[in-house]
């Protein structure tokens, strides 16, 4: 049995030479596939400087050991063709879609929920990249002080540090910046360059209709219902992506004043908004009672009010993949299912 003291100098010095060494040698990764094959390529020894969330980042060369703590993360660094730089992964709430499941199964999960700072160190990154800021705590995978002392480099995403970002980026030009930061740090700038701009010509075309729809106080209202925990419903507020979608179809957040991303709120307050559209945010896979979209749209038609709102008994619902209302490289298929959906539900009130 390993003495615990000296198991935790041993990770503690693995992570350390894990961040010198990223800074001092590297080669591309295995070939197994043709997305691999061309960033590896790219990944030349040009150094690369970043900043993220109010950090400056700075690589002598791409990364070689690379842990994402989210599927959020993962799945963008899947999207760059990135999974030969990969070390771990971590916290999968959803099945991975299958376009990903090949690259994925070679990627060790260090851990199937939040992973915690021995199980990260356990890992020896040389970078470690997550969606939320929450995640670099010391009860999780350590702060990003922590890790800088160990030499090992952190990449939060830009759309939870607002405050550091440009005045008047969307959070969907803030994902952007992140295809484009990740592109420069691992010299896959191609990639990255034609990812965000696919993806900026998909939120243009859901906001073809916008300028077509009504101003003001007449928008059409949606409350976006994510979850539904204990009866109570959890809504999306004023913070998160749905706002920003919203108004990109031409459509309001019927919650917009909330200052949280997916407050509690009551099924009284819901039908006191009055929403014109309903969005049901779809979690079949996570598997808790309620979360399907069926559980979510039998609860609301068997609501003594919410079942009397003029969008559960003309049918204004709409349903979405539940994780694509959180910012990803999946949630542009999101806004284009809405402003679909809502084209088709006739936009007015």
């Amino acid at each position: 049995m390993r003495h615990p003291a000296r198991l935790g100098i041993a990770l503690t010095l693995a992570l350390a030479t894990a961040g010198c060494s990223a800074a001092g040698g590297g080669g591309a990764g295995a070939d197994s596939e043709p997305a691999a094959r061309s960033t590896a390529a790219s990944a030349s020894a040009a150094s690369a400087s970043v900043t993220s969330c109010g950090r400056r980042v700075s690589f002598a060369e791409p990364p070689r050991r690379t842990v994402a703590l989210d599927q959020t993360s993962t799945e963008t660094l899947l999207e760059l063709g990135l999974q030969e730089r990969m070390a771990g992964t971590a916290n999968l709430k959803t099945k991975i879609p299958a376009r990903y499941e090949a690259a994925y199964a070679g990627i060790p999960v260090i851990a199937p929920k939040i992973a915690t700072g021995e199980q990260l160190r356990a890992a020896t990154p040389d970078f470690v990249v997550g969606g939320s800021a929450d995640l670099f705590t010391k009860d999780r995978a350590g702060t990003r002080e922590e890790l800088d002392a160990l030499k090992v480099p952190t990449f939060v995403s830009a759309v939870d540090c607002p405050r550091q970002s440009p005045a008047g980026a969307t959070p969907f030009e803030l994902l952007f910046s992140d295809y484009e930061n990740l592109g420069k740090v691992f010299g896959a700038q191609e990639r990255a360059d034609r990812l965000a701009t696919e993806q900026r010509a998909a939120v243009a075309k859901a906001g073809e209709n916008a300028s077509r729809a009504p101003r003001g106080a007449d928008r059409p209202t949606v409350v976006y219902l994510y979850s539904v925990f204990n009866g109570m419903p959890y809504v999306a507020g004023g913070t998160g992506l749905p706002s920003e979608m919203s108004r990109i179809v031409g459509a309001k957040n019927a919650f917009d004043d909330v200052d949280e991303d997916w407050p509690e709120v009551t099924w009284e307050e819901v039908a006191e908004r009055d929403p014109d559209f309903i969005v049901i945010g779809d979690l079949s896979e996570r598997g808790r009672p309620g979360d399907s979209a069926a559980e979510k749209r039998a609860t609301m038609t068997r609501h003594p009010v919410v079942s009397k709102l003029s969008a559960v008994r003309e049918g204004r619902i709409l349903t979405v993949p539940g994780i694509e209302l959180d910012p990803s490289v999946r949630s542009v298929h999101a806004l284009g299912l809405l402003a679909q959906g809502m084209k088709g539900l006739g936009h007015v009130r």
